[in-house]
C-alpha cells in the first residue's frame, strides 16, 4: 500500500474519532472529562498528529500534539 494512502487513511480514522468524540459531548451522551472522551480525542489527535509529521505542516502538528497531551494528561489526572 501506498504510504500516502496509508497516512491518508490514519488521518481519517483520526477525525472520525475526534467528531465521534464532540458528537457524542454535544448529545450529552458522554462528559468531556469521561475517560471514552478523553481517549478517543487523545487516539483522534494523536493519529493526526503523524499524518501532520509526514506531510510537514507544523502548525497543524503542533495543535494536534497539544491537543493529545492535553487530553492524556486529563486521563492521568482522572485516575
Amino acid at each position: 500500500m501506498d504510504l500516502d494512502l496509508f497516512t491518508e487513511m490514519i488521518s481519517y480514522l483520526g477525525m472520525i474519532c475526534i467528531l465521534a468524540a464532540f458528537l457524542l459531548e454535544t448529545r450529552n451522551v458522554i462528559q468531556s472529562k469521561d475517560p471514552k472522551y478523553l481517549l478517543l480525542m487523545a487516539f483522534g489527535s494523536g493519529l493526526l498528529a503523524v499524518r501532520a509529521l509526514l506531510i510537514y505542516e507544523w502548525a497543524f502538528l503542533v495543535l494536534e500534539i497539544v491537543w493529545c497531551l492535553a487530553a492524556i494528561l486529563a486521563l492521568i489526572k482522572k485516575n
